[in-house]
């Protein structure tokens, strides 16, 4: 008995020992911070999600605070409003922030697409395209298994009924964080204005494309042909558009007109509700 008071006295004694030395040294060595950066850190959406460059808000706060070189309009998703309250606070210039949503670049969903072969084990778009390069014959396209609906965390995307991601224009901040989580690139940021985009992200040439998919850019270049500007150029056997060309110089939309599968179309956020997708 004595043994055992003795050793629980013992580690009793160690205990507040070592609890003194931590106190003391938590005291000595402590380091003030500077009480900015909780009004900073305070005002940011608190997504967590990384597209200013830090590891979460309260990182991306300390930074705009204490180093002079860090811009204050790197929170994507606060846009102009949270920037300039930041620029205002630490008594910089905020540039201006072009704003920016996802953009899905596949309009064939999976439901309907050719397949290889019907896929039925993790559900997850990198597992899936791990298996001969995912299960639809269009290689490039949206699988549809939703690893940009769990990487939003702003609850800015879901899939339809058909299992196609749908982008809520109300709720997208442009952080791009869906965009990272889809494997086969199919999502993009692009400009709330642009007038016009290629619903497509196949870079298979011609003749083997179509058979893949019945609305796939083809590549023919008819599109840039039309435009007077040069907005529009074949990359990879891809048509890709220059929104901002589109938008200083464009008047007249005139770059659907020849589009022999209509991949190229009016460019407009789907205004349906989050609700109305599953």
């Amino acid at each position: 008995m004595n043994v055992i008071l003795t050793v629980i006295a013992v580690m009793a004694g160690v205990g507040i020992f070592f609890g003194l030395v931590l106190a003391f040294a938590n005291k000595k060595f402590a380091v003030e911070m500077n009480p900015l950066i909780h009004v900073v850190e305070d005002i940011l959406p608190k997504g967590q999600c990384g597209a200013c460059g830090f590891a979460g808000c309260a990182a991306y706060a300390e930074a705009v605070v204490l180093d002079k070189d860090v811009a204050p309009n790197l929170c994507i998703p606060g846009k102009k409003a949270i920037a300039d309250q930041v620029a205002k606070l630490t008594g910089k210039a905020a540039a201006e922030i072009e704003p920016r949503f996802a953009f899905v670049k596949c309009a064939e969903p999976i439901v309907t697409a050719n397949k290889k072969y019907i896929y039925s084990g993790v559900n997850d778009c990198l597992a899936a395209s791990l298996l001969l390069n995912g299960p639809k014959v269009c290689e490039d396209g949206c699988i549809g298994l939703g690893n940009c609906v769990q990487a939003c965390m702003f609850d800015a995307i879901a899939l339809n009924d058909q299992g196609l991601p749908v982008v809520n224009k109300d709720k997208c901040t442009g952080c791009g964080k869906c965009a990272e989580a889809c494997p086969k690139g199919v999502i993009e940021m692009i400009s709330p204005d642009a007038p016009v985009a290629v619903y497509c992200n196949s870079h298979e040439k011609g003749a083997g494309v179509r058979k893949n998919c019945k609305i796939a850019c083809i590549g023919c270049g008819l599109c840039g042909k039309q435009c007077p500007y040069g907005a529009i150029k074949i990359v990879n056997n891809l048509a890709v558009v220059d929104s901002s060309i589109c938008l200083e110089k464009c008047s007249e939309i005139v770059c659907l007109d020849k589009c022999p599968t209509n991949a190229i179309r009016t460019y407009k956020i789907p205004p349906m509700e989050i609700s109305q997708a599953v």
